[in-house]
């Protein structure tokens, strides 16, 4: 199964765009929050099976600039597999095994669109959405 679990986009103000989408969408809320190196500030605002990612940027971003779409995925090594077999490689497997309950990579298509694959290892959503890894 393939669902579309997040969308990732660049924001000039992170309060901004979180109030707004916790104003329109009652049932979100700021499930995590961070600092990435390279990228900045980012928080996810969401439920407990997908959300919205946003990143901080210190320049003007394009409104219309998604960073990034996140599916969730049964079996990431197939997905591995299948996209290596097609000729892509992984634009970034940093995060791959780097949290105990989901592993994750990206991809860039033949567009340059950027795209996240996840696998959960865990049904308990505290666990899957801990931020703290």
């Amino acid at each position: 199964m393939q669902i579309l679990e997040h969308v990732h986009l660049g924001v000039k103000s992170l309060a901004k765009t979180e109030a707004f989408l916790i104003a329109a969408l009652c049932e979100y809320s700021r499930r995590g929050s961070g600092y990435a190196q390279g990228y900045g500030n980012w928080i996810h605002v969401g439920g407990a099976d997908n959300y919205i990612a946003l990143t901080e940027s210190e320049v003007e971003p394009d409104p219309n600039f998604l960073r990034h779409k996140g599916l969730a995925v049964d079996d990431l090594d197939k997905v591995i597999s299948r996209l290596e077999a097609a000729g892509h490689s992984p634009s970034d497997a940093s995060a791959l095994d780097s949290h105990p309950f989901r592993r994750r990579v990206y991809y860039l298509d033949g567009n340059g669109i950027h795209w996240e694959f996840v696998q959960y290892l865990s049904d308990d959503l505290p666990q899957r959405n801990d931020y703290s890894q």
